[in-house]
């Protein structure tokens, strides 16, 4: 805890004067990199007639570009949302939902309680406040094998959202 005010870390943000922007004109490069991913999605679908083995390279290119977008332009819309708008801010979520294939509310869920606790380790009931700590399944307080983090996640890390009591 700081102990006086020179102990305190001044965070300043950028500042605009966009009506469209909420932080800085620059948050335009994440909105069209978001824009032309969801493009590129539906493009995939535009080219049906070609055969089911030619659309294996278009299909690469879309699985490599979701981790991009969770990692970069979701996870920046996450914690500084890009416009002012409100209403403008609901249109690229439900965008970046359909284009990455899960809801941005729920992502943000997700990620803020990893934020709350942070890869905590298990205490003695085994529960972890950040749902998807890597400790959460591993053993003898270790971390767990990268891939079984990676590959299993689908199945074992999904939080109960609703408890049956």
């Amino acid at each position: 805890m700081p102990t006086s005010s020179s102990d305190l870390v001044a965070i300043e943000r950028p500042k605009t004067n966009s009506s469209i922007f909420a932080h800085t004109r620059w948050d335009v490069i994440p909105l069209a990199a978001g824009v032309l991913h969801c493009v590129y999605f539906f493009g995939m679908f535009t080219f049906l007639a070609r055969p089911t083995l030619g659309h294996a390279d278009s299909r690469f290119i879309y699985s490599i570009s979701i981790s991009w977008n969770i990692n970069g332009i979701s996870h920046n819309f996450i914690h500084n949302p890009y416009f002012r708008s409100a209403l403008l801010n609901r249109l690229f979520s439900i965008m970046e939902s359909i284009t990455v294939g899960f809801g941005q509310v729920f992502y943000e869920c997700i990620h803020m309680q990893h934020h709350k606790g942070n890869a905590d380790r298990p205490d003695d009931h085994g529960d972890t406040i950040d749902w998807i700590s890597i400790y959460k399944h591993g053993h003898d307080g270790e971390a767990e094998h990268p891939l079984k983090y990676t590959f299993g996640s689908s199945f074992v890390r999904t939080p109960r959202l609703f408890s049956r009591s």
